[in-house]
């Protein structure tokens, strides 16, 4: 049976504030990418959230940020320098797989956030800094990145594998990036719509653009936003649509 993984950010919940519904998402996605704490997430949600994903078979990767907790990550950061920027992915990276190992679990891979990773997708050199703190950590850790993007290109030459992701709730510009949140529609809250676009890519082979292009893709991954309203359930809904066309859900890696 021909297989994709469906993933979701998640362990975003820290202190007293509440972020997706992990437990039920852990039950339908085949990976998981656990925020590190500096755009959400706190120790012991990282932990909780790890352990719950080894009872369900569910594969882990860090899901590492920018330090910006007012932004939820998505702010665009400029003009850090970038050994200290470095230094911070790596140290997330290694926070994640610390508390993996206390959890009886391996990390499998990495998954750059929010505006880190957008940025990276069209800077080169942003793009081989984070390949570099990946590699950094572990040179067997996949780094799961976008289509047509500068860091699917920097993570090859770094010798990293690589995953790629196209997203169920976000559309694309003609160019293969993500639609800016910042302009209408570039968030997909119609599960039809959702649904017709997944299909398109994972069955079709192809990304839909706003501007009416079709990008050829070849994907290992898809990925559900945890924080998106009614994430569960589109999440149920596509797992049942693709098995309808043949196609089941597993892990692009196992632990």
């Amino acid at each position: 049976m021909r297989t994709i993984d469906l993933n979701c950010d998640m362990g975003e919940s820290f202190g007293a504030w509440r972020v997706g519904d992990d437990a039920a998402m852990l039950d339908l996605v085949s990976s998981a990418n656990i925020a590190c704490g500096f755009h959400a997430g706190d120790p012991p949600g990282m932990l909780k959230t790890l352990r719950m994903a080894r009872e369900r078979g569910v594969a882990v990767g860090a899901h590492p940020s920018f330090a910006d907790l007012y932004g939820f990550g998505r702010r665009r950061i400029s003009g850090e320098r970038p050994e200290d920027l470095e230094a911070q992915l790596i140290y997330q990276i290694v926070a994640l797989r610390g508390m993996a190992e206390v959890a009886g679990h391996r990390m499998t891979h990495v998954k750059m956030h929010g505006a880190l990773a957008n940025m990276a997708a069209e800077d080169p050199d942003l793009a081989a800094l984070c390949a570099r703190s990946v590699r950094a950590v572990d040179p067997g850790l996949i780094l799961v990145a976008m289509p047509y993007s500068e860091a699917q290109v920097a993570a090859e030459r770094a010798g990293l594998g690589v995953a790629c992701e196209i997203y169920a709730d976000r559309t694309y510009t003609d160019t293969g990036t993500l639609t800016p949140r910042s302009q209408p529609g570039a968030v997909i809250h119609d599960a039809r719509q959702s649904l017709k676009q997944v299909l398109d890519m994972v069955i079709g082979g192809h990304i839909p653009t706003t501007g009416g292009k079709r990008l050829p893709v070849e994907a290992a991954t898809l990925c559900v936003h945890g924080d998106t309203p009614g994430a569960v359930e589109m999440a149920r809904g596509l797992r049942t649509a693709l098995a309808a066309e043949g196609v089941g859900i597993a892990p692009f890696c196992r632990a």
